[in-house]
């Protein structure tokens, strides 16, 4: 059973950076995809950015797309999610997920998440 593990979050004022980590343990099938989600409070879940296992192929949200990077080592054992140029409407929960295909428009397509990371940028 996957297990997954979001780590990096933090305070940060406007305009800065932090970078987020996914570590993945356990076993999993051969294509899959890593998702980084978030929820602001008294929002929905939202997906940020998604990245493909089978090659390397990534989505964005459009209101990150030039400010967030999503990566991963060779083996996709950690997945990051590097934010520069930070506002204060990024402020919510990161959560990781696996799932089967990379999406962002619903969270249901995930099977497997980890616990939040929570983001907060002061203005």
């Amino acid at each position: 059973e996957v297990q997954l593990q979001a780590s990096g979050g933090g305070l940060v004022q406007a305009g800065g950076s932090l970078r987020l980590s996914c570590a993945r343990s356990g076993s999993i099938y051969d294509d899959y995809a890593i998702g980084w989600w978030r929820q602001a409070p008294g929002k929905e879940r939202e997906g940020v950015a998604c990245i493909s296992s089978s090659d390397s192929s990534t989505l964005y949200r459009n209101s990150v797309k030039g400010r967030f990077t999503i990566s991963s080592d060779n083996a996709m054992n950690t997945v990051y999610l590097q934010m520069n140029s930070l506002k204060p409407e990024d402020t919510a929960v990161y959560y990781c997920a696996v799932g089967y295909v990379c999406g962002l428009v619903f969270p249901g397509i995930f099977h497997s998440w980890g616990q939040g990371t929570q983001v907060t940028v002061s203005s």
